[in-house]
């Protein structure tokens, strides 16, 4: 029986450990007999990628990659404006923050890059 991918990153390079399955790319591990599937599986099974595709977590920085206009302001977040302490949330904008000079802000992962 071939393993699962890893849930976290989707690496192919999983292997066993007794009860545990683990990923040697990012280090995530999870319960052998649940299959990757576990009962946070909805919150680790989702994967958030940058411009670039690079797998975005809780509490990275980002840089914004184009002019965003701000929904019911006239002003505009700039290319190039760094955002701290980002958190994942679901929906269609995925990515929550704070950016300093406009305050709570939710943004599409597809407008950032990390740094």
């Amino acid at each position: 029986m071939p393993l699962p991918n890893c849930p976290k990153c989707s690496s192919e390079y999983t292997y066993e450990d007794r009860e545990l399955l683990i990923c040697p790319e990012c280090g995530h591990e999870w319960p052998a007999h649940d299959g990757g599937s576990g009962g946070s599986a909805g919150e680790e099974g989702r994967i958030v990628k940058d411009a670039n595709g690079n797998i975005l977590k809780d509490g990275d920085s980002i840089t914004v990659i184009k002019d965003l206009k701000v929904k019911g302001s006239s002003s505009v977040v700039k290319i190039g404006t760094k955002v701290k302490n980002i958190r994942l949330i679901d929906g269609d904008h995925d990515i929550d923050c704070k950016i300093d000079g406009f305050g709570a802000m939710k943004l599409k992962s597809e407008f950032v890059k990390k740094i």
